[in-house]
């Protein structure tokens, strides 16, 4: 993602490095950082707090600790007046020393999302209210080349890969409004493919599309709760062909998807996950070459 409409950008700073936040932080908005691990890396933080204040010091919202020694991890906590709360560890580190990275925090309303690399890592829940965050810190074995603040606005998130199986972050979830844009060309000898709407933390897909080539049927379905629900197979026409070309167009509907292909609408498919914010993930898969996916 490029630092390029960031509101403010701060280029290879010093670290450690603190600085304000311009106007505080909104939902919607996103920090990204895009640095370099050092190659004897034992760790490094990032710090959104509440001012620089060092005696006392100051409330921090979040504090985002990747460790590289011992079993790697990302531990999150919040300092408040003084004391740190419960750590939440989880046991899996995308970052790798000596190598080049890509971190996004999304501010939500119920917590930070953070994504490296252009996947999802964890959702961090507000222990201190968000408005109150006006200070920005990294410390540690880190290079940090580009530090920008991204206004609110409806950014898909993906690294520029687009080889299959492909999974990409919704940062912000679905927002009713948003179209998700899908290019690809179907492949000489297809029988079908896969594109889902899902939750990356859960098993549940919103919305399951499953074109079959062979037999004319565009499947549409939900799976949740570990289950499958009613397939919904009606069409007016069939719009996929051996080799060719395609775009779809889903558009994001408070009460439903909207689906339309190479222009023409195809179907309406009602929403049977209410918290669209919990659709934070794009998988597609399958007979076909994937070569462009958007959200805006």
């Amino acid at each position: 993602m490029s630092v390029a409409n960031a509101k403010h950008t701060v280029l290879n700073p010093v670290v450690p490095y603190t600085g304000s936040i311009p106007g505080g932080l909104h939902p919607g908005e996103i920090i990204i950082i895009q640095g370099t691990v050092l190659p004897d890396a034992d760790s490094f933080q990032i710090d959104l707090s509440s001012g620089c204040s060092t005696k006392p010091r100051s409330d921090v919202a979040l504090h985002f600790s990747a460790r590289f020694r011992g079993t790697p991890s990302v531990v999150c906590n919040s300092l408040r007046q003084e004391g740190w709360g419960q750590e939440e560890t989880l046991h899996q580190l995308p970052y790798k020393q000596g190598a080049p990275f890509e971190t996004l925090i999304l501010v939500h309303h119920h917590g930070f999302k953070v994504a490296v690399n252009g996947s999802h890592l964890l959702e961090y829940k507000h222990r201190i209210p968000f408005d109150r965050v006006d200070t920005f810190s990294i410390s540690g074995k880190v290079a940090v080349h580009a530090l920008g603040y991204i206004p609110n606005s409806a950014i898909y998130s993906e690294s520029g890969d687009f080889s299959l199986p492909y999974k990409g972050s919704l940062l912000k979830g679905l927002i009713p409004g948003q179209h998700i844009t899908i290019k690809g060309q179907v492949s000489m000898y297809p029988h079908s493919f896969t594109v889902n709407l899902r939750n990356s933390r859960t098993e549940n897909i919103a919305l399951h599309l499953n074109p079959r080539m062979k037999s004319g049927l565009f499947v549409r379905n939900s799976y949740l709760s570990e289950s499958w629900g009613r397939e919904e197979r009606e069409l007016p026409f069939f719009p996929f062909s051996p080799g060719e070309y395609f775009e779809i167009l889903i558009l994001c509907q408070s009460h439903q998807f909207k689906l339309a292909v190479n222009g023409s609408h195809l179907f309406e498919f009602r929403h049977r996950v209410q918290d669209l914010g919990s659709v934070d993930q794009l998988e597609i898969m399958g007979d076909l070459e994937l070569t462009d996916v958007k959200l805006w």
